[in-house]
């Protein structure tokens, strides 16, 4: 997989520092992936591969296989508010990333002790599985409207999720570059909208910077994958390449040649495909 981090010199160093300095460390509040291509697992995947130290604040525990999701048991909210309270407390977290919330009252708690924190946040607004199975509840959209986006850095939504926090379909790439400039400038954050799901031979996404200005980034579409995890996995290395003091465009870019080449090297069991974090 091409990444811009140094060759590691030995297999217990990733990240090429000294084995005596502590790698960066990033916590995610996520939810928790049985079959381990989303969720918090493949945030701790990424972060591995990333060369930052992982935390992990769970905020549900779903029953989930590629293309099907079979249960989902919320966290109590004080529970993963506890989590968070402890991690910040204890580790010196140098960013945050959200994933699936999925309830009003989690996302309340989650943006209560995030309001007051300084370090970059990466939003991922989880509402739809790749099987179609709804991740977050229709009451919980309006707190992130509210709330979350005013904190985050950037925020990370597919073309679905664009289209629900816009009111209006966003099927190409116009219609992404509309609804794009609509959320940045109603937010006051970067906004990169992922277009995997338009045609063509690229994956075309766009980074709506929060000064209005717009980048491109176009990598490979590897034919004949269907994997989930590309969100989760996307968010986790932006957050990473944050973590480690690159810009946010660089994160971002250095995200996406992650992404593609997890893709590229993919795992296959039969009809079961799955991102390669390791490649």
């Amino acid at each position: 997989m091409r990444n811009d981090w140094p060759e590691r010199s030995d297999p217990g160093n990733f990240s090429g520092v000294p084995d005596d300095t502590p790698p960066p460390v990033v916590l995610t509040i996520a939810g928790s992936d049985n079959s381990a291509g989303a969720g918090a697992q493949a945030d701790l995947k990424t972060f591995s591969a990333l060369g930052v130290y992982g935390l992990t604040a769970i905020t549900c525990v779903v029953a989930e296989v590629p293309g099907k999701v079979s249960a989902i048991h919320a966290i109590p909210a004080e529970v993963v508010a506890e989590q968070i309270r402890l991690c910040l407390a204890a580790f010196p977290v140098a960013a945050v990333k959200t994933g699936m919330l999925y309830s009003t009252e989690i996302v309340e708690r989650v943006c209560d002790l995030l309001d007051a924190a300084t370090m970059p946040l990466v939003v991922d607004p989880v509402m739809v599985a790749t099987s179609g199975d709804s991740l977050l509840r229709t009451e919980a959209v309006e707190l992130y409207r509210q709330r979350l986006f005013r904190r985050a850095t950037i925020v990370t939504p597919n073309m679905d999720e664009a289209a629900v926090l816009t009111r209006r379909p966003v099927r190409t790439l116009a219609e992404m570059r509309e609804a794009g400039a609509e959320l940045a400038a109603r937010h006051g954050c970067a906004w990169l909208l992922k277009g995997g799901h338009l045609g063509g031979e690229e994956a075309t996404d766009l980074l709506f910077h929060a000064d209005g200005t717009v980048s491109e980034l176009r990598g490979e579409r590897v034919a004949g994958v269907s994997t989930h995890g590309t969100g989760c996995t996307t968010s986790a290395a932006i957050a990473a390449g944050l973590a480690h003091g690159l810009g946010l465009a660089d994160a971002v870019a250095q995200a996406k040649r992650f992404v593609t080449g997890a893709i590229r090297h993919h795992h296959r069991w039969g009809g079961i495909h799955a991102l390669n974090h390791g490649a």
